[in-house]
């Protein structure tokens, strides 16, 4: 921990970068308790008490960390509603950090959907009304001066930083504007990234911007802790985010920012931006595009038909959307499967739930625009709705091979839609990858039943297995879990200073290399179960791409040694009273 950070927070010091340094504690007494990071609770030893003027102040029984993790997980299973599982955990996080981590790290396949999606989402909508303790970093637009003091005042130092998430609540999963609320997404993003690929907790900053709120139902809500004004947009907006990203490069210049669930209309225009001068990096748009990309490649394998022969419609082309489309196409051109950037547009239908994307379309923002079909496309088409494109009219006519949903439209690749495509292609590689659950296009059970088992499934929630005539499928979930976490593990081993395409189709290919799709009803992704393993092999595929491209400060020169040393175990370690 650096000078700086050792000012801002007197109770401990610890070197973050060390995994065995010892936890140097000036705090005694009930400060001990009251801390997250210098708490264990029962765990104290004797000698430990002693010297932290703790005796009296616990139980005189010592536990160990194992036999807390267990209790812990009793609490968590006795709680009946997934929001109350997640107080819970919310509760023990607060309380002790070490302990909050070695549960998830150990209940991870479990747990991932209560503190990350789709529970995440109840718990942001409810943010004012279950408040508790502050956590992470709180901006406002309309106290732009203050956004260097409030990142210095969280307590770390230039050295110390390896990610920002930050979220201005616009787009929060299928929700919508949740306004401040939506600081609990970019919490629960760095909990997964703690969790799944070992940064250290006291590395990371969530931050929310608060920009206002274009939800009434906060604005009339008297518990709301937000802004009180509709969501600024324009000039002063641009303004705020480049001061926020400035400053967070002035104060932690080896930081990655990690954008999180920002609206539509700005998503990609930040993120083209910054790219190319600042370590940043959006999730819904790359780490959706490479999760997906690597199930396709998986499905694709299956199917033994090349990329480029597959025709993909792309159900709710937003920014997710769109940002998969550009994921497939780029590798299209680097695999030399499309020669030209024209050749692989034409392998895409991009539809809105406006309809097919045409060339003159006034609605079209400036990244979808590329996807839009030229009039002659359609010429002759029998339509269902007469100057209406929609997805039966795409799928009747184009006869997709590849059907993409990122629409938050519930129930849209309808039975009529989905036989439709079957009839033209043996194996139907079909995603519906909306959440929550409600919002998913279409379920596994569904697909497979309407494809008598044929379909190759992606979803973006967790589905059970489903039996069909003998075979049990298992659902591959796409979740960005299995590409973010080992992306910024990658990113901060080697110290890349900007995120490239190159490294996001790396992580991709790194992921799609873990799984065998070829026995009958085999995943086409790992599972939540490997997580650790799959950071970490994401993660050296990412640094050794950026060592290629010649983007990173500290290339490495024994990649796996390297990324596993990097990688924060939860262990209460040595402690020094001081």
């Amino acid at each position: 921990m650096t000078d700086h950070a050792r000012d801002r927070d007197r109770d401990y010091e610890q070197d973050s970068l060390v995994g065995d340094a010892p936890l140097r504690i000036r705090a005694r007494g009930r400060s001990v308790l009251s801390n997250p990071m210098t708490n264990r609770g029962t765990a104290f030893t004797p000698e430990e008490r002693s010297a932290l003027d703790l005796d009296g102040l616990v139980p005189t029984g010592i536990t160990t960390l194992e036999n807390q993790t267990r209790r812990i997980y009793d609490q968590f299973k006795s709680t009946s509603t997934m929001l109350g599982k997640f107080l819970t955990l919310n509760a023990l996080r607060d309380r002790n950090e070490v302990l909050f981590y070695n549960v998830l790290t150990n209940y991870l396949e479990e747990m991932l959907p209560v503190i990350y999606t789709p529970t995440i989402g109840e718990a942001i909508e409810r943010f004012s009304h279950t408040y508790n303790r502050p956590r992470g970093v709180f901006l406002s637009i309309d106290h732009p001066d203050q956004i260097g003091r409030a990142l210095l005042n969280y307590g770390l130092g230039p050295d110390d930083v390896d990610l920002v998430c930050v979220t201005d609540s616009e787009g929060i999963l299928g929700i919508g504007d949740q306004g401040v609320g939506g600081i609990q997404i970019a919490i629960g993003k760095l909990s997964v990234y703690t969790a799944a690929a070992g940064i250290h907790p006291r590395r990371v900053i969530p931050v929310v911007l608060d920009v206002g709120t274009d939800n009434l139902g906060l604005l009339s809500n008297d518990l709301y802790l937000g802004e009180r004004h509709s969501r600024v947009r324009g000039e002063r907006y641009d303004e705020f985010i480049d001061q926020f990203v400035t400053t967070v490069q002035e104060l932690f210049p080896k930081a990655m920012i990690h954008w999180e669930d920002v609206g539509t209309t700005n998503a990609h225009r930040i993120l083209e931006r910054y790219r190319e001068d600042v370590c940043t990096f959006n999730d819904d748009i790359q780490g959706t595009a490479a999760v997906v990309l690597a199930a396709i490649l998986a499905a694709v394998n299956v199917t033994g038909v090349d990329l480029d022969d597959h025709r993909i419609v792309v159900f709710g082309a937003g920014s997710a959307g769109i940002g998969i489309a550009n994921l497939v196409r780029d590798t299209m051109l680097r695999t030399g499967a499309e020669e030209t950037e024209e050749e692989a547009y034409a392998r895409f239908w991009a539809i809105g739930l406006q309809g097919l994307y045409v060339e003159g379309d006034p609605s079209l923002l400036d990244f979808q625009r590329p996807y839009a079909r030229k009039p002659a496309d359609i010429e002759g088409w029998e339509l269902e709705r007469p100057g209406h494109v929609g997805l039966m009219d795409v799928v009747r006519n184009v006869k997709p091979t590849i059907l993409i949903g990122t629409s938050t439209k519930g129930g849209a690749f309808s039975q009529e839609i989905v036989e439709e495509m079957a009839k033209h292609t043996t194996r139907p590689i079909i995603f519906p990858l909306s959440n929550p659950t409600s919002r998913a296009e279409a379920t596994p059970a569904d697909l497979i039943e309407w494809t008598d088992g044929q379909a190759l499934i992606a979803t973006g929630s967790p589905f059970a297995p489903v039996s069909h005539k003998g075979v049990r499928h298992v659902i591959a979930q796409s979740n960005n879990a299995l590409i973010f976490p080992g992306l910024g593990l990658g990113v901060a081993a080697c110290r890349a200073r900007q995120i490239t395409e190159g490294m996001i189709a790396a992580a991709a290919d790194a992921l799609a290399g873990l799984v065998n799709a070829w026995r009958p009803g085999a995943s086409l992704l790992p599972g939540i179960s490997d997580l650790r393993l799959v950071s970490a092999t994401v993660a050296i595929a990412v640094a050794e791409q950026a060592a290629r491209e010649g983007v990173a400060d500290n290339p490495l020169s024994d990649p796996i040694q390297q990324v596993v040393e990097r990688m924060w175990q939860p262990q209460y370690p040595r402690i020094e009273a001081i």
